[in-house]
């Protein structure tokens, strides 16, 4: 693929799986079954039913298996008995699981603010959720990672292709050409490397998670989008007596995007929208919250707030992360031959930081009175 221009056009390419001899093997295929005495008959339905690696087997329920047309209780059985002597899915040490965190990817934003507010960029094996209110920037920074992960990894890219799965209608490949100009990169190679599609029901949303299992065996995918997860739930359940049911369809979705992240060692990247919140209290003018509830916000690995600032301004903060500290980075528009390119995020202000600098100022005004 000819994905740049000018004299880094040879070394900036997307490196084919087979061609890549420093990296683990990232999953290992469905067809090393038949090694194990499982029929190719039986390897072929799993296929069918979207399962396409050893790995992606083990997060199923032999409850789900037993569902696909073909497949008894014994041969589950015998299934599951083969896939254990090829992939640990036991108990590792500390240390192996801290050598397994080396395999992840950080894939750069476009803004060294905002990459140092999420310690690198968006990273892969994992969730990233970005919620605001409309025309906060999200689609925006959407469409700068569908570039971004493109990069070779000595460059903070994903080296890898994208998926994006679009709900609302927003996704502009034209607004991929100046985003790609803006990195030295051929758009129409950075285009060819982005899949689409257009989701209209929650039931075609699941369906479309589903069928990325085959692309992403076959092809070098480090980046899912969704855009955003929760519009088509809030349109196709209604009031309180449908609630129950789908928050129980929206963790069965983010479920299978968590699974995806780590069995292919892609970053999902999903956007949020936001609901009144009578309880936000009287300090705030117009306090919001993120829908989906307690389902959605357990399943987010790494959860950001946008919002609008002054003018044109617009504000990232850390709403919730693992290894984060709480901070926000602050935005200004970039021109691109008359174009909006992406809000840069030029700002970046530690809460955490400021904390400690005012608790030693405290501690040391103590000292200096009682000595």
């Amino acid at each position: 693929m000819q994905a740049f221009k000018s004299e880094e056009q040879s070394q900036l390419q997307l490196v084919e799986r087979e061609e890549i001899d420093d990296e683990e093997e990232l999953f290992e295929a469905i067809d090393k079954l038949t090694s194990h005495g499982i029929n190719a008959g039986d390897v072929k339905k799993l296929q069918d039913a979207g399962i396409y690696t050893c790995n992606g087997l083990m997060m199923h329920t032999k409850k789900s298996l037993t569902g696909i047309k073909g497949l008894s209780e014994a041969k589950v059985d015998k299934i599951c008995e083969a896939v254990e002597k090829i992939v640990n899915f036991g108990y590792i040490s500390g240390s192996d699981a801290l050598l397994r965190r080396k395999a992840v990817i950080r894939i750069t934003t476009g803004s060294q603010a905002l990459d140092e507010l999420l310690g690198g960029g968006i990273e892969t094996l994992s969730i990233t959720e970005a919620f605001g209110e409309f025309r906060s920037g999200k689609t925006q920074l959407a469409h700068t990672l569908c570039v971004s992960t493109q990069l070779p990894t000595n460059m903070r890219g994903g080296n890898g292709k994208v998926a994006y799965i679009d709900t609302e209608g927003t996704f502009r490949p034209d607004r991929i050409v100046p985003i790609a100009e803006r990195f030295g990169m051929d758009p129409g190679a950075v285009l060819d490397n982005i899949i689409y599609a257009r989701a209209y029901t929650y039931e075609h949303q699941y369906n479309l998670l589903l069928g990325l299992a085959a692309k992403m065996a076959e092809e070098p995918f480090r980046l899912l989008i969704v855009d955003s997860v929760i519009a088509l739930f809030r349109v196709d359940f209604t009031g309180r007596g449908e609630l129950a049911e789908r928050q129980q369809k929206l963790a069965q979705m983010l479920s299978r995007m968590i699974k995806i992240a780590e069995e292919f060692n892609v970053a999902v990247f999903m956007t949020n929208q936001v609901i009144a919140d009578p309880g936000g209290g009287v300090f705030i003018s117009d306090p919001k919250k993120p829908a989906g509830g307690h389902v959605l916000a357990h399943a987010a690995t790494i959860r950001l707030m946008f919002r609008k600032g002054k003018g044109e301004q617009r504000v990232c903060k850390v709403f919730d992360a693992p290894n984060l500290p709480e901070a926000e980075a602050i935005s200004f528009p970039i021109l691109y031959r008359n174009s909006i390119v992406l809000f840069s995020y030029i700002s970046f202000i530690s809460y955490t930081n400021k904390f400690n600098s005012r608790l030693k100022s405290i501690l040391f005004s103590e000292q200096s009175s009682t000595s």
